[in-house]
């Protein structure tokens, strides 16, 4: 690449993003001067209770196969703690990541949890980096599929031309169907089977396991769309509910707002409104929010007091254990 082309993408590595946050944050800012909130309220209270069991079903199940993700960290750095443990261990995490950011959930109160059982910080640094492949890799093809298939309406009326919107989001989706793939052949036929960066390495996936990779993240995200998708009750076709749910997950984390807070709202009012009255959609995110943020934080404060109580029990016997050994 020439040095012209590689000032370029550098530049532009730096610039898009904030470009595109600064989009999602004024996206925001016009959706919220708009709604009449007495009417999502009265949305919200007209949901069935038996659309908010279902979801929480679904949200359990959900959380249980992202935990589940920590299990091929698990495998891969032949670590001894339990599998019970670490399914906890990922759960905790996962909620306080949904809610707080990855800073905390993801990374701050992973490391403190998995070390206070007794792992090095550099397996629980791989742990959270096969999790981290295995939930991306998920994304890839899952989007890949949707943006071929089914392109969100957001982005197209976004564009000036239909018809070269839909060819430019299709494109899209066919390179992250192929970059999903790449990883896949990677861990096939590779013979490096360690991945270098900095001063740390990370083992290369085996060829079956990247698949498992695969259609674990991927179920992952095929399911919180079907959590959202249930709430509405099939008024709207699922592959839109999971084009707005893909495209705010994005929106998310470009903007670093913790939890998505408003970027959520606005992106699924925007890309959905037009199937249905922005009230209800707006209803149905809270409703998701409120199940799959705030209710599992519910369990995981205290199973995280739990677990810390735990801990320093199991610090405190092991040095009267040696004394008496």
């Amino acid at each position: 690449m020439s040095p012209r082309l590689q000032s370029a993408w550098g530049w532009s590595k730096r610039v898009l993003p904030w470009l595109l946050a600064a989009l999602v944050l004024a996206l925001v800012a016009r959706q919220a001067r708009t709604v009449n909130w007495p009417e999502v309220w009265s949305a919200v209270q007209a949901i069935p209770l038996g659309q908010l069991a279902l979801a929480a079903f679904l949200a359990a199940l959900s959380y249980a196969l992202y935990a589940s993700f920590d299990l091929i960290g698990r495998h891969l750095t032949r670590s001894r703690l339990s599998v019970g443990r670490s399914l906890g261990t990922a759960a905790i995490s996962y909620a306080f990541n949904l809610n707080f950011g990855s800073l905390v959930g993801g990374l701050a109160l992973r490391l403190r949890l998995y070390t206070r059982w007794g792992l090095p910080v550099s397996s629980v640094a791989k742990i959270i980096a096969y999790s981290m492949v295995t939930n991306w890799l998920g994304y890839l093809w899952v989007a890949g599929v949707v943006l071929l298939w089914a392109p969100p309406g957001l982005a197209l009326n976004w564009t000036a031309h239909w018809a070269s919107g839909e060819f430019v989001l299709r494109a899209i989706g066919a390179g992250l169907i192929l970059l999903a793939l790449a990883y896949v052949a990677l861990c096939f036929f590779s013979r490096q089977r360690q991945l270098s960066f900095r001063e740390h390495q990370l083992e290369l996936a085996s060829g079956p396991l990247a698949l498992l990779q695969a259609a674990m993240g991927g179920a992952s995200w095929l399911l919180i769309g079907a959590i959202v998708w249930s709430l509405f009750a099939g008024r709207i076709d699922y592959l839109d509910v999971l084009g707005a749910l893909l495209m705010a997950a994005v929106a998310g984390v470009l903007t670093h707002v913790p939890a998505g807070l408003g970027v959520l709202e606005a992106v699924f009012a925007a890309s959905l409104g037009s199937l249905l009255p922005v009230a209800e959609v707006l209803a149905v995110v809270l409703v998701y929010r409120a199940t799959y943020y705030l209710l599992p934080l519910v369990f995981a404060l205290p199973a995280y007091g739990l677990s810390e109580a735990a801990a320093r029990r199991r610090a405190n016997t092991a040095p009267q254990e040696e004394a008496l050994a």
